[in-house]
């Protein structure tokens, strides 16, 4: 580490904010400072070390953990991470975003294909159809208040008829006869 003179005292640093300062003293980069300044950039050694003095560094026979398996998902954070970076959703992605996305998405889809087997399992099927996630998205209300404008592919529709199309049932006359249901 090399020492040079500011106007009130001695200023200790390295690399490239030592090499700036340095131009702004002299007023131009000198062969000297340039000399220097490659020996620092060249022989320079990453600290290991922080301020406990414990090895900080990552060792050979440590694997790397994926941010899904931290976070305990099975959905890919590191996935939606650069989605969200590509989309220009906003200038900068936090840390937790795409992990609590990645959250969100997962429970949904858990929720909607537990439905969606269920249905499945009320049909007498043992595979999951595109019929089974519109009657499970359909059939639970806050999914088809989030669902509201989608189309489902080969879904179709929910089986439903208008009461007032039904025939009305009539009650029985004194007779025991049965009343016509339309007026002749």
């Amino acid at each position: 580490i090399f020492f040079f003179s500011s106007r009130r005292r001695h200023t200790r640093c390295s690399g490239v904010s030592w090499a700036r300062r340095c131009v702004q003293e002299t007023g131009g980069i000198n062969a000297e400072y340039m000399g220097i300044l490659k020996y620092k950039l060249k022989y320079r050694k990453m600290s290991t070390t922080g301020k406990g003095g414990k090895a900080r560094g990552k060792t050979a026979s440590t694997k790397q953990v994926s941010r899904s398996s931290k976070a305990g998902l099975a959905f890919p954070v590191g996935r939606i991470s650069r989605f969200l970076k590509q989309g220009k959703y906003g200038e900068r992605v936090g840390a937790g975003a795409p992990v609590y996305l990645a959250a969100v998405l997962e429970y949904l889809t858990a929720e909607v294909l537990e439905l969606a087997g269920n249905a499945a399992k009320d049909n007498k099927k043992t595979r999951i159809i595109p019929r089974h996630i519109q009657l499970a998205v359909r059939n639970d209300e806050e999914l088809n208040r989030l669902m509201a404008n989608c189309t489902i592919a080969d879904g179709g529709v929910l089986p439903n008829i208008n009461p007032i199309l039904l025939p009305s049932k009539t009650g029985k006359t004194k007779e025991g006869e049965i009343e016509p249901s339309q007026e002749v």
